[in-house]
């Protein structure tokens, strides 16, 4: 990916669906009508969500991220969400760009590492911001591309790579700042040798879908962690992969912290779950199940408000799930169609591309604790799921609790 989940959560189903019917139309627009949707993109994933490093956020204005996405998802190029680019990678939504740049703290004399080249995106915002990025892509046909939209668009202080990133790049090290936009269990040594004392590094590490952000520092040759918040990028394949003792099962799909009775963690992010907007933990006697819920809320009608949650999941095994949740609404308003509180599940092929979504609910209004349920059937060639909960655009405050996935004939 840079590179996130083969998509973030969702900034709400109506945006995708509008994003796809106008697909036609957008991908001829002209470098004016591009750059305003830039600015709307940095306002809404970046400036809202927290970024606000002024050199980042004119990074992602100048980046021209049509230009790295296939050319039927250009009309999606500006939401914030993740989209496949081929070869089972996904270029990273706006917001994990911004977010790893700006924890990376990039400075204009810097000579940077990047693991997963992906399309060049996370390189190419990068290139603005420091002295020399270098990038390594493991797959030849994505290294080979992005080396091609990366010259077009000029980026010459960018390097590229084709090989296996674990490694690193021994021979342009040490290296002031590293990132990897591609999940190991562990951080790679190589990695730590390779980066320059007083020099960071950020990665996501961790199980293949419960993950964590991290920023490393290098002090007197040891590394000082700082975990920034949960998360789910695509596996660093190669030698990485091939070390990964902790392996999912994709014929018993379960969701971890379900009734979210864990609590937050230190920065207030619910535990098991990850691309957190607007959303609580709540510890209250009225839960329906156990002392606690996720409570969302929102004031401002399209803005994000939502958890999610990814499993593996085999569709040649497994031909129906049932989902089933508690949910509490209080002055919920929803004004466009796919707007409103709702659990949707989400389903991804090997290439993780979208093979379509099912949903419960939406609930607006006034509603007291009610639970509900359905079956939804499984596609055959489904392998990956995400699971979402939250507002999707709408006003007001929505409650989940007890959330069950189950496999059933």
């Amino acid at each position: 990916m840079s590179r996130s989940s083969f998509r973030r959560a969702l900034p709400g189903i109506a945006l995708v669906t509008l994003a796809l019917f106008q697909g036609r139309t957008l991908q001829g627009q002209n470098a004016q009508e591009w750059q305003r949707r830039r600015e709307e993109m940095v306002q809404h994933a970046c400036i809202e969500a927290g970024i606000s490093n002024p050199r980042v956020l004119d990074s992602m204005r100048q980046t021209p991220r049509h230009l790295f996405v296939p050319r039927h998802l250009r009309a999606q190029a500006y939401l914030d969400m993740a989209l496949p680019i081929g070869e089972q990678q996904t270029i990273s939504s706006p917001f994990i760009v911004a977010f790893m740049t700006e924890c990376l703290d990039p400075q204009a004399q810097d000579r940077v590492l990047e693991i997963g080249t992906g399309s060049g995106y996370q390189a190419a915002v990068l290139s603005n911001l420091v002295d020399q990025v270098y990038t390594i892509e493991i797959v030849n046909e994505l290294g080979e591309k992005a080396i091609r939209v990366l010259r077009q668009g000029a980026f010459r202080n960018v390097t590229v790579r084709i090989g296996d990133g674990f490694k690193g790049w021994e021979a342009q090290a040490p290296f002031d700042k590293i990132i990897v936009t591609c999940s190991p269990e562990n951080v790679p040594q190589p990695l730590i040798d390779q980066l320059k004392d007083g020099g960071r590094m950020v990665i996501p590490v961790g199980e293949r879908y419960q993950q964590t952000m991290y920023l490393y520092r290098k002090v007197d040759g040891k590394l000082e962690q700082e975990a920034l918040r949960p998360t789910l990028f695509v596996p660093m394949t190669g030698a990485a992969e091939s070390a990964r003792v902790v392996q999912p099962d994709p014929r018993n799909p379960r969701l971890l912290n379900s009734d979210f009775e864990e609590a937050a963690d230190a920065q207030g992010f619910v535990k098991g779950w990850y691309y957190q907007r607007q959303a609580e933990l709540i510890t209250n006697a009225d839960a329906p199940n156990g002392k606690h819920y996720v409570q969302f809320q929102n004031l401002e009608p399209g803005h994000d408000s939502h958890l999610m949650q990814g499993l593996a999941i085999d569709g040649k095994t497994i031909r129906n799930l049932k989902v089933s949740c508690f949910v509490r609404t209080q002055g919920v308003r929803s004004q466009k169609k796919y707007e409103g509180p709702r659990l949707v599940i989400s389903f991804y092929d090997k290439d993780r591309r979208e093979l379509g979504f099912r949903w419960l609910g939406p609930w607006d209004g006034d509603n007291a604790w009610q639970q509900h349920a359905k079956t939804l059937p499984v596609p055959a060639n489904a392998r990956e799921i995400i699971l979402r909960i939250g507002l999707f655009g709408a006003t007001g405050t929505a409650a989940f609790d007890q959330i069950d996935l189950s496999v059933v004939d």
